[in-house]
């Protein structure tokens, strides 16, 4: 008898980075990671980013808590800030992976993802739009969610990282455990 699917997780990492960073608050990401396993077999988690060399570290840690890192180059505009816009890297890899697994949870607000949310649900593959508050969510993506969507913003108590992870970041971590999946 074949195994069932797992989920998969494709989380647009500076969306909502910046999205909790605008309220005053920073995703711990390990919680965020054990609670996409627990909650909703989410088997791998695919993180896009931009990168830059400055957080080798926190690319580290990530993969420590079970991410696999998918980067963009980022490109230096004129005005000296840095862009590194990962959407067609969402959809691309969302759709490589259609075959496997069972169904997808979209971690991001933007609303250019909205037409992938929307096939992925045509095709029986999407279960999710995680993204971290509504006001600064595009009202395509949740259109395209339908009731599917989760906003971290209210659950911040759970997934809001403390001073004392900020210092557990530093020491390193522990790393994760891909076989206790």
């Amino acid at each position: 008898m074949k195994k069932p699917l797992s989920n998969y997780a494709f989380i647009d990492g500076t969306n909502l980075h910046l999205s909790a960073k605008y309220l005053g608050w920073e995703i711990n990401w390990a919680t965020l990671r054990e609670y996409l396993q627990k909650r909703h077999n989410v088997t791998r988690a695919y993180y896009f980013v931009g990168y830059l060399k400055k957080y080798q570290s926190l690319y580290d840690d990530l993969t420590d808590y079970g991410y696999t890192l998918i980067h963009k180059p980022v490109l230096t505009l004129p005005d000296g800030s840095i862009k590194g816009n990962c959407d067609a890297e969402i959809v691309l890899h969302t759709m490589i992976q259609l075959d496997n697994y069972n169904k997808a949870i979209i971690a991001t607000g933007d609303g250019d993802i909205g037409c992938l949310v929307e096939y992925l649900s045509g095709v029986d593959k999407f279960k999710l739009v995680i993204a971290c508050r509504q006001d600064s969510c595009s009202y395509l993506i949740r259109k395209a969610a339908g009731g599917n969507i989760m906003f971290l913003d209210y659950f911040r108590c759970k997934f809001e990282k403390s001073r004392r992870d900020n210092y557990r970041t530093h020491t390193r971590s522990p790393p994760f455990h891909h076989d206790t999946l």
